[in-house]
């Protein structure tokens, strides 16, 4: 089963599903900032460039953290609903811009975040960026929320859903970089690290959970109503309370070489 999203350019892809992108999509857990703390010595003082900020989920975490942080979008939808999030936030500034070419200057950030983007960028011309960017000395994390399907019954419930009736792209595995692949762009010392994350999640939340993909149908679109369906018998299933917990692992990439590369 397709839908006309995966022809969609990238920056174009959330376009129609921002509000629930912004209200149902998983946070970062409280762990992040600790372990960067831990291996990369990130501070307050720090300089961010969250790059494919989208509506500002993880640029939150920094902001928190007293670390001025530009969020680089190229989605206008999503970079507004950002910009309403982070209103309060006096060290925030939100880019029209893009991995590729962040308009940022050279040297000019002591770290680059991207979460659960990395995926939809091209990868060399990416890298090429952050090098310019990028102030020796400084560090990237590449961060992934992904769906920990084996973790309960319901989480494999849920996954047979993406795939019954989300487009190509659901059953693809694209929504995650190999590690292999991020070593060919960021060099051999690239580390791991997982940390555990979950949502609790009401019905409405459940539902907006799945419509915030990009590779799901959307009202109107051919099995939109029937996998409504299966997903309202999934939470009767194996609600507790009232909720369902979605199981991630946090993954969180490190590509320690990165940071004393040399330029060219």
């Amino acid at each position: 089963m397709g839908n006309d999203f995966d022809d969609l350019p990238p920056a174009e892809r959330f376009s129609s599903r921002v509000e629930d992108y912004a209200r149902f999509r998983p946070a970062y857990p409280g762990g992040l900032l600790s372990l960067l703390g831990n291996e990369v010595a990130l501070s307050p003082q720090m300089t961010i460039a969250d790059v494919g900020s989208g509506t500002g989920l993880l640029t939150e975490h920094f902001l928190r953290n007293g670390n001025f942080v530009f969020g680089i979008e190229p989605n206008g939808p999503m970079r507004s609903a950002a910009e309403r999030l982070l209103a309060g936030y006096s060290r925030f500034g939100s880019i029209d811009g893009t991995a590729e070419s962040t308009t940022l200057p050279a040297d000019s950030v002591d770290g680059i975040t991207v979460a659960q983007a990395f995926h939809w960028f091209d990868g060399p011309r990416a890298v090429a960026e952050f090098r310019r960017i990028l102030k020796p000395g400084g560090f990237i994390a590449l961060i992934w929320n992904v769906r920990d399907t084996a973790a309960s019954a319901f989480m494999a419930e849920y996954e047979r859903i993406v795939h019954a009736f989300g487009s190509d792209f659901a059953r693809s595995g694209k929504e995650l970089v190999s590690i292999d692949r991020l070593r060919e762009l960021f060099g051999p010392n690239l580390r791991e690290h997982v940390l555990s994350n979950f949502q609790a999640l009401d019905l409405p939340g459940l539902r907006g959970r799945l419509l915030s993909a990009s590779y799901m149908p959307l009202a109107g679109q051919p099995g939109h109503e029937r996998m409504l369906e299966e997903l309202d018998r999934a939470f009767a299933t194996y609600q507790s309370g009232g909720c369902v917990r979605l199981e991630y692992q946090t993954r969180v990439y490190l590509p320690h070489s990165f940071r004393s590369a040399r330029r060219e």
